[in-house]
């Protein structure tokens, strides 16, 4: 048996507990905040860098990523003595779908689909984290104008809800994502409320919690993960591979 750390953003909750309860090995867990990932990919990399460096790594024979790519968020990212293992993904939704396969076929078959599961109702829908414009363009939503103006002025403000608009009329379809970790239909319900206030159409796919159980196995194959040894880091490819791992200087 061998001992991981396990640093996993919250949106991904309680597919990561579902199969850590199953893991044939010992894994200390670290839930970071969704929150992080609204501020940016620098702001981002940061904090998962402060992480990975206040972890005990000598007790530990690998530390793991429960993140995807994220907007380039994990770019940089390295630890001096042991790997880092972390999915082949663009974002979390490619994990919650089971692989990035299948998530790009659904994307291209549904332009204008905009995701939820569990996880992101339950805990990525809260706008209290929010620190900057950027990250309100990217993760809030129901704002009036006046709020806009009020926290970050006139011309920025305005800007803002011109940002909200054009999101409103991008997106036609809200996907439910049933990972099947669910109490009830309860997620299901609220996703559906959501879609119907925004006048979009409604559809529910099955997820997977399959690359989740591979993380924390020891699973690992190449096709689905990258190990960035010890004292390499991880960068972007900009190609089918999403990441690759170089020395670090």
């Amino acid at each position: 048996m061998k001992r991981f750390k396990l640093i996993s953003c919250e949106v991904m909750f309680r597919e990561m507990c579902a199969v850590l309860a199953r893991s044939p090995h010992q894994v200390d867990v670290e839930f970071v905040t969704k929150g992080l990932h609204d501020l940016g990919a620098a702001a981002m990399q940061r904090g998962l860098q402060e992480k990975i460096d206040q972890s005990d790594l000598a007790r530990h024979d690998a530390l793991l990523l429960g993140y995807a790519l994220c907007g380039n968020g994990l770019a940089g990212l390295t630890a001096e003595t042991v790997s880092l293992v972390v999915p082949r993904a663009h974002d979390c939704i490619a994990l919650l779908m089971g692989s990035r396969q299948r998530y790009q076929q659904y994307f291209n078959a549904n332009p204008g689909v905009y995701f939820r599961s569990p996880g992101w109702i339950e805990r990525g829908g809260s706008t209290e984290q929010l620190r900057n414009p950027a990250a309100a363009r990217k993760g809030a939503t129901g704002f009036t104008l006046q709020d806009l103006i009020d926290q970050y002025g006139e011309d920025n403000g305005r800007y803002l809800y011109e940002q909200f608009s054009q999101y409103q009329q991008h997106y036609r379809q809200l996907t439910y994502i049933e990972t099947g970790v669910e109490p009830d239909d309860r997620f299901q319900q609220l996703a559906q409320q959501e879609a119907s206030r925004r006048s979009w159409s409604f559809e529910k796919i099955q997820g997977s919690v399959s690359l989740f159980a591979k993380l924390v196995s020891g699973d690992w194959p190449e096709e689905d993960f990258l190990v960035v040894p010890g004292g390499h880091r991880i960068k972007p490819t900009y190609d089918d591979n999403i990441i690759a791992a170089e020395p670090a200087t």
